[in-house]
Parts: structure tokens; C-alpha cells; sequence
């Protein structure tokens, strides 16, 4: 069964650890029934994870000249 992951689960967490947790999360998506609880908390958790890399990918300063 997939955990549902929220936003203050992934803050502290780093960018390599988002990504694999992604992957882990996807890979596990793909055996759950379509239009289950765990499904759906899937979709959840990884739109939590990518708004999340988003968000730091914006919050990140722009090197020198960049």
C-alpha cells in the first residue's frame, strides 16, 4: 500500500532522496488498481514531490551571469 507523502514530509528531505522516492512511488503506482485509495494516494505523493522539486529549482540563486 502507498503512504500518502504531503508536502511537510518531503521538506526536509534531499533532491537525490525525492528523486528515488519518486521512482519507488511510480513503480508502485503502476500495481495498484485503477481508481483504488492507494492509487490515488500515489498520484498525490507524486505531485507532492514534483511541486516540491519545482519550488527549490526556483528558489535556488542564479549563478554569476546567469
Amino acid at each position: 500500500m502507498c503512504k500518502l507523502f504531503t508536502p511537510s514530509d518531503l521538506r526536509d528531505k534531499r533532491d537525490g532522496e525525492l528523486s528515488a522516492l519518486f521512482r519507488r512511488i511510480a513503480g508502485e503506482m503502476a500495481q495498484t488498481a485503477p481508481d483504488s485509495p492507494e492509487r490515488q494516494a500515489a498520484q498525490t505523493s507524486l505531485e507532492n514531490i514534483r511541486l516540491e522539486l519545482s519550488a527549490r529549482r526556483h528558489r535556488r540563486p542564479k549563478p554569476p551571469g546567469g
